[in-house]
């Protein structure tokens, strides 16, 4: 068997071993073989994940007193992040970054959250996900090298309601159902013109992608039909499927990926990974061309790029994603304020907080809650580099003001999903910004911010 270096994943069915410097091409082992060695080493990369979770987070099943997502599903409370061993989370805010640099205080759950196997990458999909899919369809997005790593009770409801911008009437569209080819004509062909209908059959249609395709360096079994937007997207909002950055190398500094709720979309202006694209269109047409493989054209040309044509799919698809809405918020008034009438004193005190000294209000300004900006925290200022399971802690640069209409329907936060609960988020800007506030105070903090 020939053994040579290969510098990237793309060329490949390269597996990237922990300890080993050499990489296996693909054209040096067969599928059979690829297969047997992977799972192999799946349960060693399992245990790395689920150790490293365990060691950051508390990741009980604790749900909040009286606290739901749209459908019910119940939020979860509390810091999950664990706390440096004798620290108290007001003795951190105390610190300046410099301080707890040098000390090494910061809370391992606050360091970027790598991929399940940070090495290999890839899309990657919660077990509801792909048992709907392939109930409903008969297409497995199962990979046999690796599983999703956090549990479920730390994820969006699912399948999630479905809320459009033309017909707030109705409620939820899907029914309670996930939205998939076998149904979508028949859930959504009195509420959708005929454009806009093609538009969604696309976002459902799957196409090749660098995991899920035809050639024998996948990582499905079989041969496959690929991946639909909305596999990710899951009935316009998200599931918390996972990936890794296409346009960062190398691939230690890859980011993991938290994939962003498509609600709203029509009021935001930044799309994609590191906020380049300027139009949902844009970002439609790239995730096929790009990031579908890992931002590797000749990857995608031998394995299968989906070519959208702009004026009859990229903008059908497009005007589809700009129909999700924002779930609704009785709390809020028309300025997305609260009617003082409907909420609690801990949630108006909360909202002052959001627009006085907890300075969220800067940058997540009403009614949606963001600025369509690129903010850079710079939390590396707060530790020293370092490598954790294959990803490299540093500097993460600009990430997107993402819209907080709805927050709670969304866990879990930050670009790269580091951060379990809505209390760990207060946490987490509560050191960065500096702003120093006491525990009474982030807990009407979360109160406001679940009422979005």
């Amino acid at each position: 068997m020939r053994i040579r270096l290969c510098r990237s994943w793309s060329v490949k069915g390269a597996a990237l071993l922990a300890g080993s410097t050499l990489l296996v091409s693909a054209a040096s082992e067969d599928f059979a073989a690829l297969v047997t060695r992977l799972q192999q080493e799946k349960p060693t990369f399992a245990k790395r994940q689920q150790t490293l979770l365990a060691e950051r987070y508390d990741l009980a099943d604790r749900p909040a007193a009286g606290v739901t997502m749209s459908k019910g599903k119940p939020v979860q409370d509390g810091v999950r992040a664990r706390l440096p061993k004798g620290a108290t989370w007001e003795q951190l805010a105390a610190l300046s970054p410099e301080e707890i640099k040098r000390d090494k205080l910061w809370p391992a759950g606050f360091y970027p959250l790598p991929h399940p196997h940070h090495e290999a990458g890839g899309m990657i999909f919660p077990q509801p996900q792909i048992d709907e899919i392939k109930r409903q369809t008969g297409r497995d997005l199962t990979r046999f090298d690796l599983d999703y790593d956090l549990p479920q009770h730390l994820l969006p409801e699912f399948p999630a309601p479905i809320y459009l911008t033309t017909r707030p009437d109705l409620g939820d569209v899907s029914k309670g159902q996930l939205v998939t080819l076998a149904n979508f004509e028949s859930l959504f062909k009195d509420a959708l013109n005929p454009k806009q209908l093609e538009g969604l059959r696309l976002l459902l249609t799957p196409f090749p992608q660098a995991q899920f395709n035809a050639t024998e360096d996948r990582r499905a079994l079989a041969a496959h039909q690929g991946v639909a937007c909305l596999d990710c997207h899951a009935n316009g909002h998200t599931n918390a499927a996972t990936h890794t950055v296409g346009d960062i190398r190398p691939n230690e500094h890859r980011h993991r990926i938290g994939t962003p709720s498509l609600r709203g979309v029509n009021i935001q202006r930044l799309f994609g990974s590191q906020r380049a694209m300027k139009s949902v269109e844009d970002f439609t047409e790239f995730e096929q061309r790009a990031a579908y493989f890992d931002g590797d054209p000749v990857q995608a040309q031998r394995k299968g790029v989906n070519i959208l044509e702009r004026g009859s799919q990229v903008h059908f698809m497009a005007e589809v994603q700009d129909l999700f809405d924002f779930p609704p918020a009785p709390k809020l008034d028309v300025f997305g304020r609260l009617d003082k009438a409907k909420a609690s004193e801990g949630e108006l005190r909360g909202e002052a907080l959001f627009f006085g000294k907890a300075r969220c209000g800067e940058c997540h300004p009403a009614p949606y809650y963001t600025d369509n900006l690129m903010h850079n925290l710079r939390v590396e200022r707060f530790h020293d580099e370092v490598m954790i399971n294959g990803r490299k802690s540093s500097a993460d640069g600009p990430i997107k003001t993402f819209p907080l209409r709805g927050i709670k329907d969304s866990p879990p936060y930050l670009h790269d999903d580091r951060l379990p609960t809505l209390d760990d988020a207060v946490e987490f800007f509560n050191l960065v910004l500096g702003v120093k506030l006491r525990a009474p105070e982030k807990k009407d903090l979360v109160a406001f911010l679940r009422a979005l």
